[in-house]
Formats: C-alpha cells, sequence, structure tokens
C-alpha cells in the first residue's frame, strides 16, 4: 500500500512537471491555447523589419497589447507591411499613433511598440470646432513607422566613420 501511495505521487509530479514545460515552451514561442477574444486590425508600413515575425507582441507602454497577424512586402512601394492585431479593449489608441521595431532582451526577440499620439492628427472640423480625438479602427494605418536597427550597418557606420576621421 506504502509503494503505492508513492507511486501515484511519483506520477502527479511527472504529470505536473510535463504541464509546466508545455506552458513554458508555449510562451517562449508566443503561442496561446486560448483566444484572446475581439479584436481589430490595423497596418504599419517599415523600410526595414529584420528579424520581426509572425505571432511576435504589439506593446504600448511595455503592455502587451495584441501581435503581429501576417507580415509581406508591397512590391510597389518596396515596402514591409506588418498587420498588428489588437485586443478590443484597447480601442483607445489614437489615430497618430507611432509604431516602431524594437529589440527585447539578450536573444534579440523582435516586438513593435506602439507610442500613442494625440489624436487630433486632422485639426479642427468644418465649423472650425476642434473635433473630437480620432481612435485607430478596424483597418486602420499606422503612418508613422520607425524601422528596425541592423546591428551589421551600425558597426559598418562606426567602423568607416573612424577610418574617414582617421584618414583626414
Amino acid at each position: 500500500m506504502n509503494l503505492r501511495v508513492i507511486e501515484i505521487g511519483v506520477g502527479i509530479f511527472v504529470a505536473i512537471g510535463l504541464a509546466a514545460l508545455l506552458i513554458l515552451s508555449l510562451q517562449v514561442s508566443n503561442l496561446t491555447l486560448l483566444d484572446n477574444g475581439p479584436s481589430y486590425q490595423v497596418t504599419a508600413r517599415f523600410q526595414n523589419i529584420s528579424g520581426l515575425k509572425v505571432r511576435a507582441p504589439v506593446s504600448v507602454a511595455g503592455v502587451r497589447v495584441g501581435e503581429v497577424a501576417d507580415i509581406h512586402f508591397d512590391p510597389e512601394t518596396y515596402e514591409a507591411v506588418a498587420t498588428l492585431t489588437i485586443s478590443e479593449q484597447y480601442d483607445q489608441l489614437p489615430i497618430d499613433s507611432q509604431a516602431g521595431i524594437r529589440t527585447a532582451g539578450l536573444l534579440g526577440e523582435k516586438y513593435v511598440a506602439l507610442v500613442p499620439g494625440s489624436g487630433f492628427a486632422f485639426g479642427a472640423d468644418e465649423d472650425g470646432e476642434d473635433s473630437k480625438p480620432q481612435m485607430l479602427v478596424d483597418g486602420s494605418e499606422i503612418t508613422d513607422t520607425s524601422s528596425s536597427m541592423v546591428l551589421e550597418e551600425l558597426i559598418g557606420q562606426f567602423i568607416f566613420g573612424k577610418g574617414d576621421k582617421g584618414g583626414q
């Protein structure tokens, strides 16, 4: 009887350990088992997205508000277009918000950081009165973006910049 209790205890411990590993692997790969609920999609165009992937986080002030749903290349403008899915509970983001690609952690994981604007991108309405702030809605496009910094380009600029100054 005592041996049976020990075997059941070890089995429960192993099951809890496997469940913890599953949850950890899902968080590391940005996958979730649960649907985040209603959301809306906006697009942002970048000159360079270097390393940004689908399902990368979208955050405002460090708080995750959504994820990257799709990335494709626009052959007419030669830009990368990222489609961002934002949770509907964050529907008060101004239309003149800025989007930038940032790096998180030592492993270089990329994410999209949104910086809210004022919402008064278009000034007064037809009557000359100040209009209400305009918010991002499904289908909006964020026009003020900053692309990903490429480490190799920064190192090259530093090396060649120093080389030019030293030679003159």
